[in-house]
Formats: C-alpha cells, sequence, structure tokens
C-alpha cells in the first residue's frame, strides 16, 4: 500500500503558485526577498494577502504591493486590524527605503531588481528590526 502524499508537495505552496502565474517586471528579486524573509526567523510563515505574497508570525507583518509594478513595495504593518499604538515603530534605515505612512506603518519602496539584489541583507534587516517591535 502506497503512503498517503501530503496535500501540499513542495513547490505547491499557494504563494509558490501564486508566483509562478506573476507577471511582473521584478518577478526574480520578488522571488529572492521573499525566501529571505522566510529565512529571517523559522518561525514566518507566508500566505497570499492582498493579491500579494504577505508574511506572518501570529498575524501578517509584511504584505508585498505588486501594483503599480514599476517597483518593488513591500508594506510593514501589524495585521489588518487597527491596534493602539504605544510607541512609534523605528528602523535603522540608513538606505531611506522606508516610506512611514502611521508610526506603526510603512512601506519599503525598492526602486529596482538590482536595488533588491544588493540590498536584500538590509531589506532583512528591516524586516527583523519591523518584527522585534510587534
Amino acid at each position: 500500500m502506497a503512503k498517503k502524499q501530503s496535500a501540499v508537495a513542495a513547490g505547491d505552496h499557494p504563494a509558490d503558485l501564486f508566483m509562478e502565474n506573476l507577471e511582473h517586471p521584478h518577478k526574480a528579486a520578488i522571488a529572492v526577498l521573499r525566501q529571505a524573509i522566510r529565512a529571517a526567523d523559522s518561525r514566518i510563515s507566508e500566505e497570499i494577502k492582498w493579491n500579494a505574497p504577505s508574511f506572518k508570525l501570529e498575524e501578517h507583518f509584511a504584505t508585498f504591493k505588486l501594483h503599480p509594478p514599476k517597483n518593488i513595495q513591500l508594506v510593514l504593518h501589524r495585521g489588518a486590524k487597527p491596534k493602539p499604538v504605544e510607541k512609534p515603530f523605528v528602523l535603522d534605515d540608513p538606505h531611506g527605503l522606508a516610506n512611514w505612512k502611521a508610526p506603526d506603518r510603512c512601506v519599503l519602496v525598492i526602486q529596482s531588481s538590482d536595488q533588491a539584489f544588493s540590498l536584500k541583507n538590509e531589506i532583512v534587516s528591516l524586516v527583523q528590526q519591523w518584527i522585534s517591535q510587534l
């Protein structure tokens, strides 16, 4: 008798399937950033939220914004529902990627695939700083 196979085989994760069908000029860079973000903390899981790859611990904390596709945007947030802000979040952001929308929400704007590749470690550092303040 054959072993029962897992319902989701490797590469069949909903986010992987989403990415296979994604048409975006920075698709390769987004794929590299997805992998780096997931590898940054073993507790991170990934889903599709707002029609884009999204990362969560207990709640979602980072979601790609894929449109308009002129650049790569990663929204750092505290989930879908507003929460009281005890103190503003702070990021050590020497490259000026963060565009703050609220004291606890910002968008990392990466201008090109080349910038994403060259600043991958810095982007992961910003995500880790974000997680540490959740």
